[in-house]
């Protein structure tokens, strides 16, 4: 991994989260899509900006919880121009709006879209507006998820690719939060690495029960 710069965000709650990934792009041609971790200081930690898409019948990702984000365009030029236009986009917030430029913090596979997504990060400036849907036939709400609240896992039914099964789900202001949007974030705040859940074999059988309930 190559060493971050000097973080903006020294000496805030959010320093430790962001000071360990890099400024520098990934490879253009690494995700078909981006996504941005909006972070912001809270009284009780760090909280995290989501969108909820809005319902359109047969849409990928429709009514689904996720990060501001989208495909690549051909006029991007990299990765994180994707993820900075789809969030001014979505939500109303420009890169003026954030204290550095966003961090890469890594590829992965988003299995629901069939494609890999470069994700990254960056902490919300003070003076920024307050995020809102700029298109409610994209976006029907945004809110902001603790921490906190990723460390209670709830088993909610949610459409799989297998079918309609119980899905390790966080649940915050009757928002919920699985799969892709979930492990993405357990995994940027250091929580525990969780079994591979297969939601087809009996919980026991594909998850940890007991942190599980």
């Amino acid at each position: 991994m190559i060493p971050a710069e000097p973080a903006a965000t020294a000496g805030s709650s959010l320093e430790p989260w962001l000071a360990r990934w890099s400024l520098l792009p990934p490879p253009r041609d690494r995700a078909g899509a981006a996504v941005l971790i909006v972070l912001r200081e809270a009284p009780d930690g760090p909280e995290v900006l989501l969108i909820e898409r809005a319902i359109r019948p047969g849409g990928s990702g429709s009514g689904q919880v996720g990060f501001p984000g989208g495909h690549v365009e051909p006029e991007d030029a990299t990765l994180r121009t994707t993820a900075l236009r789809e969030c001014e986009e979505e939500v109303g917030l420009s890169a003026a709006h954030f204290q550095e430029m966003p961090r890469y913090v890594g590829t992965r596979y988003a299995s629901a879209f069939g494609l890999q997504v470069a994700i990254f990060a960056a902490p919300l400036a003070p003076y920024a507006p307050a995020p809102l849907p700029r298109d409610l036939r994209e976006v029907a709400a945004t809110f902001w998820l603790p921490r906190s609240a990723l460390s209670i896992t709830r088993m909610e039914p949610r459409a799989t690719l297998f079918g309609r099964y119980p899905m390790p789900s966080a649940v915050h202001e009757g928002h919920v939060v699985w799969g892709f949007t979930r492990r993405v974030l357990r995994e940027f705040f250091g929580l525990p690495r969780e079994p591979l859940y297969d939601p087809r074999q009996p919980p026991e059988h594909g998850i940890d029960t007991e942190r599980h309930r």
